[in-house]
């Protein structure tokens, strides 16, 4: 996938896939991407809400190819949906994989997914999101 397919936007976060997240076969864990998309997911609620946030729930989140080690992973995300308390965040999560002798980069989008946020207060209580 050629690098102009990227989303027209700004990524989230960024963030070099390293051999201290990696599985037996040199994969890196799902585990670690998803907490990179967590974190990036959470900042955008985060500016949405004016606050501090907890990660609520994490729907359809799908692994599409797997993440090497010297990957640089692209975290693009999009608030889709306002509650009362919540905030929806679309995440899509890119890579840009060089390797010689070229170091060309390929781009490749690896994993989606749809995480709900919910605002919090200093006590750790549900608080409402101020309209936009």
């Amino acid at each position: 996938m050629p690098k102009d397919l990227l989303p027209q936007r700004k990524p989230v976060m960024k963030v070099p896939a390293t051999p201290q997240n990696v599985n037996t076969f040199g994969d890196i864990f799902g585990g670690w991407l998803m907490g990179q998309v967590d974190i990036a997911g959470g900042i955008l609620a985060i500016e949405r809400s004016g606050g501090r946030v907890a990660t609520r729930a994490v729907s359809n989140f799908q692994f599409l190819k797997p993440v090497k080690v010297g990957d640089l992973v692209l975290c693009y995300g999009e608030v889709i949906r306002v509650g009362r308390t919540s905030i929806t965040v679309d995440m899509e999560v890119y890579v840009e994989r060089r390797r010689p002798p070229e170091y060309h980069a390929e781009v490749h989008k690896v994993a989606d997914a749809s995480i709900v946020y919910v605002a919090l207060d200093p006590d750790g209580k549900a608080r409402p999101v101020a309209p936009a």
